[in-house]
């Protein structure tokens, strides 16, 4: 009875320190010292803009705030600042409605500022990361204080994995190392790659397109520039309108290095820890271990016909496009075309067409948008750094704003019968007359690439996908709490009108609904189980956890109390 008693006196005392995770000032400070500087405390990126700061009197930096307002809806801003987020609702407890926001749409607004700025979401503590030994160290830090760890790069994160109020956050964007490795081998294995670039945790994509493309090189990647592609990106699948030809990001990617929360420092390829290999080819960041560097195969440099069009919407002219793009993706698919497209655009690429090919093959599409008085560019690029600077920059998703976000894999089988094709569409008119959001088309299937199912760990739901609807929406920087969640409640709804069209698909981790159903099998499916094996392996204490992650704690854990909760969740 004694023993039973004492028992649970120590699990309630050992509950009671993880929901605190509170280390001494002592600790912290001999953590510091260990880190030679590279422990930083933060307060949110626009705090010089506020007199009052974390309940404190602040004195305001004049020059400080023209700097935040200036760079606020800016990436590169964003991506350089660590306690800025793409999507600013992860600065923010939206639950406790504690906030240090500016209007994205005025960011010189003085409303904004006349409210204190609260520390929010942001973790008051951040490692910049230099190497491996920083990361063994923090590893060691959470386990002896119980302090919880976040992980970031660049912010480019919809469900606020990247942070967690009151973590220690490792700060990865620094580790920006670049180079070009030909004839790879991954080690310990023997079969060698012709092609590769090796790059640190930290290297935007904007730089490594750069890079590629000064080697004669192509990296199959993301739609957006300060996206971290050794991040989540590539552990949580990676998409790209380059993917119905050469894969995913998990497709290419050959070598992680990784500090595993176990304190080791590990290199895991098809040859060496293959569990974790394919665990991280797919299983989502912040949950494993902390990838350092990435190893991608990469493709020679190469043209790409371009094809751009857009008309101005009516209240009928929208539905019949979206017909049309239902009943020409079939045979778009099996040419190789990949892309964005929505209600009344599309930006769709090519690699294996030439230009005569490629206009004969948007022939209806084009006829369509003519004859609503649209554009039409259909253009051969030299290389995909051309393609990327003249349309995506100016085309990529807008950051300083709050977002939500909801995504579903469509199957390829809705698109070869005439009932399914309907279905499909009047999905999408649905979407845009009752939610009033717009279906965003992403054509980053692997259609024609041909890889192993089983050779990754996303959900093999991509492996016969053709598209992937999204959508999105947003609200204000001083929305109230009841008008947030009504937002989050619409993206689920919505969610569940693909998932109602999809219901045996899955979809993307890094874009579902933040409040996914059946997480586990929406993201993984059958993969799901052999994940969470891995995880207990090299995360025996369960160091990292993230929401709806591999072995999420859940919604009882002390680190989602900023998370709302939706009344049909």
């Amino acid at each position: 009875m004694l023993s039973s008693t004492i028992s649970k006196l120590a699990a309630f005392f050992f509950i009671a320190r993880e929901a605190l995770a509170l280390p001494s000032v002592r600790e912290w400070k001999e953590f510091s010292n260990s880190l030679d500087g590279r422990l930083h405390s933060a307060v949110p990126v626009s705090a010089p803009c506020f007199p009052i700061v974390n309940n404190k009197t602040s004195t305001v930096d004049p020059e400080g705030c023209a700097v935040v307002r200036a760079g606020y809806t800016l990436a590169d801003f964003r991506s350089s600042h660590y306690p800025a987020y793409m999507f600013p609702q992860w600065e923010t407890c939206q639950r406790t409605e504690e906030k240090c926001l500016l209007d994205s749409s005025n960011t010189s607004n003085p409303l904004a500022w006349a409210a204190p700025c609260q520390q929010g979401y942001v973790s008051e503590h951040y490692l910049s990361v230099s190497g491996p030994e920083d990361v063994q160290k923090a590893f060691l830090f959470a386990k002896k204080t119980g302090i919880h760890l976040s992980i970031k790069a660049s912010g480019h994160d919809y469900k606020g994995r990247s942070g967690s109020k009151g973590s220690l956050n490792i700060w990865t964007r620094n580790l920006d190392s670049l180079e070009y490795t030909p004839n790879f081998i991954p080690e310990g294995g023997n079969q060698s790659y012709k092609e590769t670039i090796t790059f640190g945790r930290g290297v935007p994509f904007e730089d490594l397109y750069k890079f590629a493309d000064t080697n004669n090189l192509t990296i199959i990647g993301g739609y957006h520039q300060t996206i971290a592609a050794s991040g989540g990106w590539v552990m949580g699948g990676g998409h790209s309108v380059l993917s119905p030809v050469y894969g995913l990001g998990v497709d290419r990617v050959l070598q992680f290095r990784i500090v595993t929360p176990d304190g080791q420092y590990r290199v895991a390829n098809s040859f060496t820890n293959p569990d974790l290999f394919w665990a991280l080819r797919g299983g989502g960041g912040s949950t494993f271990g902390i990838v350092l560097e990435s190893t991608f195969l990469a493709e020679p440099r190469m043209k790409l016909q371009v094809a751009s069009m857009s008309f101005n919407r009516t209240a009928t002219n929208y539905q019949p496009f979206l017909r049309l793009l239902v009943d020409e993706s079939y045979k778009w698919g099996t040419e190789g075309w990949g892309g964005h497209m929505g209600p009344t655009n599309i930006i769709n690429v090519n690699p294996l067409l030439t230009t005569e090919q490629a206009i004969e093959s948007l022939k209806n599409v084009t006829q369509y948008v003519e004859a609503q008085n649209g554009t039409v560019v259909i253009e051969e690029l030299p290389s995909w750094e051309a393609f990327f600077t003249k349309y995506v920059t100016t085309a990529q998703a807008s950051v300083g704003v709050e977002n939500t976000l909801v995504s579903r894999l469509i199957p390829t089988e809705l698109f070869t019968n005439e009932a399914a094709k309907a279905t499909l569409t009047n999905t999408m008119v649905q979407m845009i007359r009752e939610y009033n959001i717009n279906p965003y088309i992403v054509v980053g299937t692997p259609f024609l690439f041909d890889g192993l199912e089983n050779a990754t760990s996303v959900t093999p739901a991509w492996r016969h996908a053709l598209w992937q609807i999204g959508g999105h929406d947003g609200w204000q920087w001083n929305s109230s709490v009841p008008e947030i969640r009504n937002q989050f409640q619409i993206a689920h709804n919505v969610t569940q009108l693909l998932r109602d069209l999809a219901p045996d698909s899955g979809a993307y981790f890094n874009e579902g609904d933040l409040y996914e159903t059946d997480h586990e099998e929406s993201f993984w499916g059958p993969n799901y189980p052999a994940l969470l094996s891995i995880k207990r392996k090299y995360d025996p204490h369960s160091l990292l956890d993230c929401w709806q992650c591999v072995g999420w704690k859940g919604t009882q854990d002390v680190r989602y109390d900023c998370y709302l909760s939706l009344e049909s969740h």
